[in-house]
C-alpha cells in the first residue's frame, strides 16, 4: 500500500542490485563452522524488537534521514519534526531493520509495502500547504490503509486526531501492535484504528479536515469528498489523466465547491474493496 516516486533524485541514488553470490568451498581439511550457535538463534529468531547495539533508536539516525528529505526538496519544518520524532525501524521486520532510515519502501508482508519516507514527507507535506502551523495543524485525520501503521504514527505528531482503515486483517492486528506505545504518549493526538473497507471512508467520525490514501484508483472515491469538510484537503493518488501510471491528486473542499490540482508521479498498490 506503500509507493515509490518515479521522480529522479540526486540525494536519493538508485541501489545498486546485489550480485548473485558464488560458491566458495572451505579449505580441504577445515570445517564449516556456524555463524552463532544454534540456541542464541533460536532466541533471536523469537525476539520481537530490534537487537540492541545497531544505534538505530538514537536521535542522531532520524536526523540523518531528515537532513537527506530537507537536500530533497521537503521545506516543511513541522513535517520533518515529525519524521525526525518516530522511529520507522519499529514498524519493519527486525530483518530489514537496519534499511529503515534509507529512503527506500519496504515489505511488510501481505503483498504490501511501507513507504518510502520522501513519500510519506510530501504526501503530508501537501495535506499540510497553506495551512497556519499550528500545534495540530491537520485537526482530524482520515487515513486509508493504514499498512503498518508508521504514517499514522507521523501524522499523530501533527493532527489532533487519526482515524485509519485498514482492510487486511494481519494488517491491522500488525499495526494495532505497532502503535500502542504511540496511544496517549505525549506529542501525539488520537489514534484510531478500523477494519474495514477503505472505499468507504469511515463515515461516524467525518467530516474530516484531512483525508490521506495510501493505495491508487481509477478516480477518487466519492465517500472520501463526501467525507471532506469545507476548508478540509485530500490527497490521494489516482490514474494520471492520459491513462498510464498515477499521480498524486489534491483535492480541496471550498464552500463554493471543490478544487483538483494534479502532482507529482507515483506508483502505489491498487485501491480494492472489501475486506480480507
Amino acid at each position: 500500500m506503500r509507493s515509490d516516486p518515479r521522480r529522479r533524485s540526486a540525494a536519493f541514488p538508485a541501489r545498486l542490485e546485489p550480485r548473485e553470490a558464488g560458491v566458495v568451498r572451505p579449505p580441504a581439511g577445515k570445517p564449516l563452522l556456524p555463524q552463532r550457535p544454534l540456541q542464541q538463534a533460536v532466541a533471536d529468531a523469537k525476539r520481537r524488537h530490534v537487537p540492541s547495539g545497531l544505534g538505530l533508536d538514537s536521535q542522531g539516525v532520524r536526523q540523518t534521514m531528515v537532513a537527506r528529505l530537507r537536500a530533497a526538496g521537503i521545506r516543511n519544518e513541522a513535517v520533518l519534526a515529525a519524521l525526525a520524532a518516530v522511529q520507522r525501524h519499529a514498524f519493519v521486520d527486525t530483518a530489514l531493520a537496519n534499511q529503515a532510515y534509507e529512503d527506500t519502501s519496504l515489505p511488510i508482508g501481505h503483498g504490501q509495502t511501507i513507504s518510502k519516507p520522501s513519500v510519506v514527507a510530501r504526501m503530508i507535506e501537501l495535506l499540510l500547504d497553506g495551512r497556519t502551523v499550528t500545534a495540530r495543524p491537520l485537526g482530524r485525520v482520515l487515513e486509508i490503509g493504514t499498512g503498518c501503521g508508521y504514517q499514522a504514527a507521523v501524522l499523530s505528531r501533527l493532527a489532533r486526531s487519526v482515524v485509519s482503515v485498514e482492510r487486511l486483517r494481519p494488517l491491522y492486528d500488525k499495526a494495532r501492535n505497532n502503535l500502542a506505545p504511540f496511544r496517549g504518549s505525549a506529542g501525539t493526538g488520537d489514534i484510531r484504528l478500523v477494519y474495514g473497507d477503505g472505499r468507504l471512508g469511515h463515515a461516524p467520525n467525518a467530516p474530516y479536515d484531512a483525508i490521506i490514501a495510501a493505495a491508487g484508483a481509477d478516480d477518487l472515491c466519492e465517500t472520501w469528498l463526501e467525507q471532506l469538510a469545507v476548508g478540509g484537503r485530500l490527497v490521494a493518488p489516482t490514474r494520471a489523466p492520459g491513462g498510464e501510471g498515477q499521480v498524486l491528486v489534491v483535492v480541496e473542499r471550498h464552500a463554493a465547491g471543490l478544487r483538483k490540482v494534479i502532482g507529482d508521479a507515483v506508483q502505489f498498490v491498487p485501491l480494492k474493496s472489501g475486506i480480507g
